[in-house]
């Protein structure tokens, strides 16, 4: 959920603290405070909440604010889900209607920070502003410190692909631990606005999840500041910066937020640790061991499993060769899927990838919990740092990547197929009901008659509109999604 510099003196963060200095959430879920939660405040409690929650709406508001255009007087415009709002009011009902859980998710994460601020054991808090304890010292700074010195650039080299030929989009992820991701997701959104970067960005006490695309520049620096910066310095490379053709286009807008996890799983930081990981193995070691499970004459008999933690759409276009690829709509269904299939993973070798690594790192984690497997391994860096030394290697098709790209193409395999007439073809589009977000591949041939929907039933709704129907007589789910079973039972010797 965004946040960003705090918009008044009245409410910083240590005035927050004071001012929220009697509540006791220790028994209360403040991750997702429900109503009948608030209902059993007192009267004084309530407000606090209501001042919380009130607080996460202006930094939410104050996330989505741009540079006003030149031609216009006023200081202060707003971009958000790829709108433009001039007048404050405006954007206030934007964010009201249309991102009421993301406001409401900011809302329990400040009173969660809170409440563990106010947990801490006296010794670690400080009532000298002037002298605040070591380890707040980063946080406690203002945003406007740690931006970089960006005079000696032409405007147009950070804002566009000018004098290097063209753009990059950055993947990278960082699991370490954070104290303050409030301030963080200020200053991300800060640094980002600066170097006219868009893309997507998670935080969380556990760490950040990024995606981010701008001119080269604009690209270059960005790696530079984050690799400098005290929070990540014992923790990122440059080698953990995965980057690829495209640029600030890639992406609609800037989204930078705090959330629970880095990447959804759906299970608390605290449950699942990132600190209890599978065996790293290189993009070099991971293609032997490939070659080793891809040489047994019979692979099901073997002790070793290739498993694919991906979506189905993303394995559906490109994969490792005589890989398991788990039938799931959502990285969050990992779990239950891992739950239901136990058996297939009992005493075996589990060789683990995703696209970029990070999904591995808490899904390998997970898998080792259990205590079925005798080892786990995941590929360091995912599929793309295997790309970069094996194009040709024993990965197939193309890198689903989410932005506007859609896929990436290392070599010429395609995998994939039309789903209406069969020809090979893995270029995904989107379903053309408007309420449907279902990719679909559907060749030119097909597409020239008309065929653009996902399913028959999203065609034929798309026919019911051209004739006048409402897009509000539809539901957004259709039969693609109904007929796949949420969580997949393997079939197994």
């Amino acid at each position: 959920m965004p946040s960003s510099t705090l918009p008044d003196e009245e409410a910083s963060p240590e005035t927050c603290v004071l001012k929220f200095s009697d509540l006791d959430f220790k028994e209360s879920n403040l991750t997702s405070p429900s109503n009948s939660l608030k209902a059993e405040f007192d009267g004084n409690i309530k407000k606090k909440y209501s001042f919380a929650k009130k607080k996460a709406f202006a930094l939410f508001v104050k996330t989505k604010q741009v540079p006003s255009p030149s031609y216009e007087f006023k200081e202060k415009w707003w971009r958000c889900c790829q709108q433009l709002f001039a007048d404050q009011t405006n954007i206030h009902r934007h964010v009201a209607t249309q991102h009421a859980e993301e406001v409401h998710q900011q809302t329990a994460s400040v009173l969660k920070q809170l409440a563990a601020a106010l947990s801490a054991p006296q010794s670690l808090r400080s009532t000298d502003n002037k002298n605040p304890p070591e380890h707040c010292l980063i946080p406690r700074q203002e945003v406007s410190a740690w931006l970089p010195d960006v005079s000696c650039f032409n405007p147009d080299e950070l804002s566009s692909s000018q004098g290097d030929g063209e753009g990059e989009v950055l993947l990278y992820y960082c699991y370490c631990d954070l104290e303050d991701p409030h301030w963080l997701c200020a200053w991300q959104t800060a640094l980002c606005q600066q170097l006219h970067l868009t893309g997507k960005i998670r935080i969380a006490t556990e760490g950040i999840n990024g995606t981010v695309g701008g001119s080269k520049v604009a690209t270059r620096l960005y790696v530079e500041v984050m690799l400098s910066c005290p929070l990540f310095k014992d923790h990122l490379c440059e080698d953990d910066f995965k980057s690829s053709k495209g640029g600030a286009e890639c992406f609609p807008e800037l989204r930078v937020g705090v959330f629970e996890e880095i990447v959804p799983m759906g299970i608390s930081p605290s449950q699942v640790s990132y600190k209890n990981p599978g065996i790293h193995l290189s993009p070099g070691e991971f293609h032997k061991e490939i070659e080793k499970l891809l040489s047994q004459t019979n692979q099901e008999q073997g002790d070793t499993i290739l498993l694919d933690c991906r979506n189905f759409y993303e394995s559906k276009i490109g994969r490792f060769q005589g890989c398991l690829a788990p039938d799931i709509r959502k990285f969050s269904y990992f779990p239950s899927y891992v739950d239901k299939n136990l058996d297939i993973f009992r005493q075996k070798r589990v060789l683990m990838y995703c696209t970029g690594g990070i999904r591995c790192e808490r899904g390998s984690a997970y898998l080792r919990a259990k205590g079925v497997c005798k080892e786990v391994f995941q590929l360091k860096g995912g599929i793309h740092k295997y790309l970069e030394e094996f194009p040709d290697g024993f990965y197939k098709g193309k890198l689903f990547v989410f932005d506007e790209r859609f896929a990436l193409a290392y070599n010429s395999s395609v995998v994939s197929e039309c789903s209406y007439c069969g020809a090979p073809w893995d270029q995904y589009k989107l379903c053309s009901t408007p309420q449907c977000r279902q990719l679909v591949l559907t060749c030119s041939a097909c597409q020239g008659q008309g065929f653009t929907a996902c399913c028959v039933t999203c065609q034929d709704k798309g026919g019911k509109q051209a004739s006048g129907h409402t897009q509000h007589s539809f539901k957004e789910e259709c039969e693609c999604t109904a007929r796949r079973p949420r969580i997949p039972q393997e079939q197994h010797a």
